[in-house]
């Protein structure tokens, strides 16, 4: 098991989310309806999975949450 708040990773994710956040606020009307919750779905992602996969028992499993973040921060980047 690993604590998640010290991990690099998460607080790299964190940020990510926070920054996404930030240029999601400055979109347009017309932009918010379809973009705005996919992408920060998939931003808050990122680091929820990395700390939902930091409490599980395995690296195995750990690493499983870590793909699955991974996935979402390339999602999130595929849609700015």
């Amino acid at each position: 098991m690993h604590n998640f708040r010290q991990l690099q990773i998460w607080k790299e994710g964190m940020e990510l989310s926070k920054s996404i956040y930030l240029i999601l606020d400055k979109f347009t009307v017309s932009e918010k309806f379809g973009l705005i919750s996919q992408i920060s779905r998939s931003a808050i992602s990122v680091p929820s999975n990395i700390a939902e996969g930091s409490f599980r028992s395995s690296n195995k499993e750990f690493s499983h949450f870590l793909s699955i973040a991974l996935g979402s921060s390339f999602e999130t980047l595929n849609n700015k």
